[in-house]
């Protein structure tokens, strides 16, 4: 990580530098005094002792803690997404869909809940809406038992799924979606699959024929001399086979030009409404020679159905955007694709090579920062070429999934915001531990290059600052890189690429706290004894522990203050998270055990309650700094492809939807 290492490098030149002053002042010390010649063991400690301060300063200026806090912060929102029914198979992604710019999704089964129903019915000149929790007898009141039976069989009679029953009860389907909602719909009619199997015999089934669009079977009524074909399919077609229609009370009447307009603007009106239209209709044989042939014409319509696939719960969603069709946009040169596609919101009949090349057009020309979502093989190429790939679980076949960075395992597009929440989560997180991070360098580093310059000796000791690089690396990584995800973070841009993780507002922030906390410090350091009225021969110890003391309180209330670096309310939702608690807790109860009670390994003196309750409100200050600082604006520029491909959208989710 770039981060890391330039902190390691100038941690490696302050503590060279460091190690340079205190040696430059121990030689100039001895040559003073006419003993550059002599040399003793109590010397050789004493430069060992330096060369301990610098590499303990190299330890604590190099962020072993920001891989540990990456890594944290990683595994903890993909334990976390499990549970949302997120499976995420490469860890980097939840970092990178933090980052997305743009998702480009499928609408069958990511916005929609992939079960085709019955919408609305047209039926003896009469459009009804059907709802699944309507009585089963919906239709009757409009309609006669002839036309209520004639349209079962219809239903049951010319259909390649199944109905079974399961071990627990429940009917099930086995067919395509739509056979499925219209056999849902003739069960929700009161019609029995098994009932109108047994009555009537098939005698010759036309399967569906994607040229034909339509199917059709041959079936023996009973106690009769004929037979009966019934046919489905497009209504285009079956509605020009046509030259009847059914009445409300049974009776076929013949279909004429104004009725077969009427049907048409039926037809065209479900279609305008998103609904996949079929016609059902059916033929009275005599039994002839020819009986077992299926006929194409002269039958008499019985209902117009409209399916749809509809979407879930979250809503549609405002369309402001431009929609193209996928034959359209593939003739498109590079020049007119820069104009559409900050404007594309809808691609309709795509195949996979436009699926793929728009996804690529988003990420090489403006370097967006691309999720697809996608469940069929096809997707694969647009799933690998995305910077994230998300597959269904459900529908989704294996190769998608393979190819993709997360699954999606209930095929909810809900499941995919809340992985870009977390991703977002990620991404804030990091920024604040490297926020915290770099203030304690700053400070810690600064604290101990001027004391050596000015006294000659570091006021912070090897066992001192270790345990600062403790509470800045490990446990400070543990406490800020676990922070849940809130609301507020989808209301924001997203980030991006090519965008630092430090940013403006935290330079704001570390260079404001360092400064103040630099200033505290050195001004105990050089005029403590004066402010404390310490005396006395453990003066200089209770100097030395009151500024240890201090310092790690103030990385206490710095790392309340990493909790939002914007926002002036640090403490919202502090206690939703336990483990920053904990944290807390811990450090505050280890630095009293350390100062009260580890003296000799510490070089720490017991405190009196006016020294720690000093160090507290020192400490408690920088909550203040951290007010002012907030209230200093900071200019926040933003990456002008990101801006101009999601103005007059939300934020997020938003993009292309590859149809």
């Amino acid at each position: 990580m770039g981060v890391a290492t330039i902190i390691g490098k100038i941690g490696l030149a302050f503590a060279v530098l460091t190690f340079l002053v205190l040696v430059g002042r121990f030689l100039v010390t001895k040559a003073n005094h006419h003993e550059i010649t002599k040399w003793s063991s109590r010397d050789a400690l004493e430069l060992l002792n330096f060369f301990a301060i610098a590499v303990t300063i190299i330890v604590v200026a190099v962020p072993e803690g920001l891989p540990l806090a990456v890594t944290l912060s990683l595994a903890f929102a993909m334990k976390k997404l499990m549970k949302d029914r997120a499976l995420v198979r490469h860890l980097s992604a939840c970092e990178t869909m933090g980052s997305a710019c743009c998702i480009c999704t499928d609408k069958t089964g990511t916005l929609t809940t992939n079960h085709m129903v019955v919408d609305k019915i047209w039926i003896c000149e009469k459009t009804k809406s059907i709802q699944t929790d309507d009585d089963k007898d919906l239709l009757m009141p409009s309609i006669s038992e002839g036309v209520h039976g004639i349209l079962l069989q219809s239903i049951f009679q010319n259909t390649g799924s199944e109905v079974t029953k399961g071990k627990d009860g429940k009917t099930n389907i086995l067919g395509t979606p739509t056979e499925t909602a219209i056999l849902e719909f003739g069960l929700l009619m009161g019609g029995d699959f098994k009932t109108h199997h047994i009555e009537s015999e098939i005698v010759k089934v036309e399967p569906f024929n994607s040229e034909k669009k339509k199917m059709s079977v041959l079936v023996s009524l009973p106690d009769s001399s004929r037979v009966r074909a019934f046919c489905k399919g497009a209504s285009e077609i079956v509605l020009k086979m046509c030259d009847k229609m059914l009445t409300s009370d049974g009776k076929e009447v013949p279909l004429s030009e104004n009725q077969r307009q009427k049907i048409t603007d039926v037809i065209n009106g479900f279609a305008c409404e998103a609904l996949r239209t079929l016609c059902l209709a059916f033929k009275d044989i005599e039994k002839t020679s020819d009986a077992d042939s299926i006929p194409d014409s002269n039958y008499t319509l019985i209902a117009v159905v409209g399916i749809k696939d509809p979407v879930r719960p979250r809503g549609q969603g405002s369309y402001t955007g431009l929609a193209i069709e996928g034959p359209d946009f593939r003739t498109k040169s590079s020049q007119e694709l820069e104009e559409i596609i900050p404007r594309l919101q809808v691609m309709a009949r795509s195949s996979p090579l436009d699926k793929h090349k728009l996804v690529t057009q988003l990420r090489n020309v403006f370097k967006e920062v691309v999720a697809v979502t996608g469940d069929g093989t096809n997707d694969a190429p647009a799933l690998s070429e995305a910077d994230i790939g998300l597959a269904m679980g459900i529908a989704g076949t294996e190769v998608a999934k393979e190819s993709a960075d997360v699954i999606v395992m209930d095929d909810n597009f809900k499941t995919i915001v809340n992985v870009a929440r977390w991703g977002r989560a990620v991404y804030i997180n990091i920024q604040k531990f490297v926020q915290f991070q770099l203030t304690v360098n700053v400070v810690a580093l600064m604290i101990n290059f001027i004391s050596a310059c000015i006294s000659g000796n570091a006021p912070l000791t090897t066992v001192q600052l270790l345990w600062v690089n403790l509470i800045m690396d490990t446990l400070g990584a543990l406490a800020l890189a676990t922070e849940p995800p809130h609301d507020g973070l989808m209301k924001r841009p997203p980030i991006g690429r090519n965008v630092s993780i430090i940013t403006k507002t935290m330079w704001r922030n570390i260079i404001g706290q360092s400064i103040y906390q630099i200033i505290v410090l050195v001004i105990l350091q050089f005029d403590g004894k004066h402010l404390l009225k310490l005396s006395g021969s453990d003066a200089t110890k209770i100097l030395n522990t009151f500024i240890f003391n201090t310092f790690v309180i103030c990385q206490v209330f710095n790392e309340i203050n990493s909790r939002d670096m914007e926002k002036i309310n640090v403490f919202k939702g502090i206690f939703s998270s336990w483990i920053f608690l904990a944290v807390m807790i811990s450090t505050v109860v280890f630095q009293i055990v350390i100062v009260e009670f580890l003296g000799t390994f510490a070089n720490t003196v017991p405190l009196s309650w006016e020294l720690w309750l000093a160090s507290v409100l020192i400490g408690a200050a920088s909550l203040v700094i951290a007010v002012i600082l907030k209230c200093i604006p900071v200019e926040t520029k933003k990456d002008g492809n990101t801006a101009k491909h999601h103005d007059g959208y939300e934020p997020l989710p938003s993009g292309p939807d590859l149809a």
